[in-house]
């Protein structure tokens, strides 16, 4: 039972979002915001779960959860600079209405893909379990989204690891449009927490007090340990979807039967036999909360809109650190590309205790390549993680896990599986930085290549997927030290780092690694043999073709191993060329839209004066990898091509 003082702070946290809703449409009519997305009638899901909340419990709201900014105290000018995206908001006018992250205020913001906060909540409440702290992780979810895969995987790897998280469903009756009758076929929502082995609790989304029990309740069960709780909050949305949509496609039956259940019409109610409840104090309430509110809004509409520069934008895409690098051991030792992976990997992780691995059967079994083997003995459970089959739930997670302060390093079994993640990683992982300043230490190992004739689904090198997308780094080395460096460099960088590892190299090449661990700078390439007369620009194991055929020829070619794609180095690239006058990009990756086609595009651009030749592109053909080893070999891959496209240069 909460006390009368308690009763008064919650009426005035229910008050004060539906003030601000309603200043929020004037300014929307005005012109003066561009895009509303109401939570009207629904404020006590959002104030009911904060209010019930310690104030370090991560909280990841959505859309119509204005509630949870203001019951965390919000400084209201910044709050409404960021709303009309103006100056003096959170994110330089990059993000819109409730998407920004407040780490200060344990807010985690949201993006438009709906379900996939849902497993960055689980990285949360891992950390919380890992360190033993009695802190809980809570993601709101609308029912619509609850048809997302995110919200399975989410759902399921919680249940599974058992993690202090809770999932509220916002069942307002509506996905957009959509009517419920037409998302799902259950009963309820909450009935799905059986199947996940979850505990669940339905409950009235209006009842304020009845959301602070229930999330409290679910709070206690999951600091205990016992595990994560879903909760199916019935409410109804009074707006539409957002303001522009409207809401024709309502009956208006709906619209008279939730009216009557306005959650703070009816929590006024039940304070009616409160000596303390007048008309006086109402009017105090309110005239307090116009008092704040209004001179904050004042200040953000004559704020100035956000003025940048391309070099300001750009600057921000990454993290800016300094990697401490390390002395070179002298003694060095002859390792597999495999095993300097390995090495790597369990000197990072015995030198840093924030390292942790995830990816399937990775523990016991040590991964499909084995290069995990014996890490479970050393560092344990709760270090070397088994995950269910679950990419895009288990990558999220390692961004809950990264903004904790934690390094995860995500083992993709095959690099083809990483789409079933794509979401993740070009929405989540890469804009967090540009879009509220939160580094993100999150590595993803990606086993990928082709001439093992393993077939259009375990052979691809998807590089180029990711090379669009601003806010990743992309490494793919070709040589034992290399790989080693490397890696240790990504996972020490504050960045999503993408680790491309041709599994043909694994157990194929052998060379001299330093002992101790060390760095080696993303960034930059490598010349690995001087020439004059050409230049080859390569990655991964196309390097080794490279040098193979050339050194077959015997001919004066310059080999640049670029080791990291995102960012390429540039420099080195073009002021070889202003040696040789001759460029050939040489990859396994199919040849339209890869990242040759990028290369070749700017060495036209940037070095045309210094060409005596087209630059050529050589790579692998325009279609899936096939699984007969003589087609992939002969046909698919660029063998045959790439020689007669080196002798057509150098004759040119």
């Amino acid at each position: 039972m909460l006390s009368n003082d308690k009763l008064k702070e919650l009426l005035y946290f229910l008050k004060l979002p539906r003030f601000i809703e309603e200043r929020m449409l004037l300014l929307l009519r005005q012109g003066k915001i561009s895009k509303w997305f109401s939570g009207i009638g629904q404020e006590a899901i959002s104030v009911g779960v904060t209010y019930a909340l310690n104030d370090d419990d991560q909280i990841l709201p959505m859309h119509r959860n204005l509630g949870v900014f203001t019951t965390r105290d919000m400084d209201f000018e910044k709050l409404f600079c960021q709303l009309m995206g103006k100056v003096g908001g959170y994110t330089k006018g990059r993000d819109r209405t409730f998407h920004f992250g407040l780490p200060e205020k344990h807010i985690t913001g949201m993006i438009s893909h709906l379900a996939a906060m849902l497993p960055v909540a689980n990285g949360f409440a891992m950390s919380y379990q890992m360190r033993n702290e009695k802190r809980v992780s809570l993601a709101f979810i609308g029912d619509g989204a609850t048809s997302e895969g995110d919200f399975h995987e989410a759902l399921n790897l919680a249940a599974v690891w058992k993690l202090p998280v809770i999932f509220m469903i916002e069942n307002n009756g509506y996905g957009l449009s959509t009517p419920t009758s037409e998302q799902y076929a259950c009963k309820n929502l909450v009935d799905r927490a059986i199947g996940y082995g979850l505990r669940g609790d339905l409950i009235d989304g209006n009842d304020v007090l009845a959301v602070i029990d229930s999330v409290e309740k679910a709070a206690t069960h999951a600091r205990k340990g016992n595990g994560p709780t879903l909760i199916e909050a019935k409410t109804f949305r009074m707006r539409g979807h957002e303001e522009a949509s409207g809401s024709k496609y309502v009956p208006q039956t709906l619209f008279d039967e939730w009216v009557k259940k306005d959650p703070i019409l009816n929590f006024e109610k039940s304070l009616s036999n409160k000596k303390w409840f007048t008309k006086k104090f109402i009017f105090q309430i309110e005239n307090e909360i116009k008092n704040k509110v209004m001179p904050a809004i004042e200040f953000a509409v004559k704020a100035d809109i956000p003025k940048s520069t391309e070099s300001d934008e750009e600057n921000d895409v990454f993290y800016m650190s300094e990697v401490d690098n390390k002395i070179l051991s002298e003694t060095t030792k002859s390792l597999r590309f495999v095993d300097a992976i390995k090495e790597g990997l369990y000197q990072k992780m015995e030198a840093d205790s924030s390292v942790i691995l995830m990816g399937q059967d990775i523990a016991e079994y040590g991964g499909v390549f084995k290069i995990s083997e014996g890490f479970l003995e050393k560092f344990g459970k709760s270090r070397v993680r088994n995950t269910p089959i679950i990419e895009s739930g288990i990558i999220g997670a390692a961004m809950g896990l990264a903004l904790e302060g934690y390094k995860p390093v995500v083992e993709m079994q095959f690099a083809d599986f990483v789409s079933c993640g794509f979401n993740q990683i070009v929405n989540n992982l890469a804009k967090t930085y540009y879009r509220w300043n939160s580094p993100l230490n999150v590595t993803l190992r990606m086993p990928c290549g082709g001439e093992l004739s393993a077939g259009p689904f375990h052979s691809q090198n998807p590089e180029a997927w990711f090379f669009h997308v601003p806010g990743l780094k992309i490494i793919y080395p070709s040589t034992p030290s290399d790989i080693k460096g490397l890696l240790i460099s990504a996972i020490e960088d504050p960045n999503p780092v993408l680790v491309f590892e041709h599994k043909g190299l694994y157990r194929s090449i052998k060379g001299d690694v330093p002992e101790n661990l060390y760095n080696i700078e993303i960034g930059k390439a490598k010349v690995v043999k001087s020439g004059t007369d050409v230049t080859i620009i390569t990655y991964g194991k196309a390097v080794h073709w490279a040098l193979d055929l050339v050194n077959k020829l015997g001919v004066s070619v310059e080999v640049i191993d670029l080791r990291t794609l995102m960012p390429w180095d540039k420099e080195m690239v073009l002021a070889s060329i202003e040696k040789t006058n001759r460029a050939l990009v040489l990859h396994e990756a199919n040849i339209t839209g890869g990242i040759g086609a990028e290369i070749a595009s700017t060495i036209s651009e940037l070095s045309f004066e210094f060409l005596d030749a087209p630059v050529k592109r050589v790579a692998s053909l325009d279609t899936p990898i096939p699984f007969a080893s003589h087609i992939e070999s002969n046909v698919y891959l660029p063998h045959n091509r790439f020689k007669k496209a080196l002798l057509e240069l150098l004759e040119y």
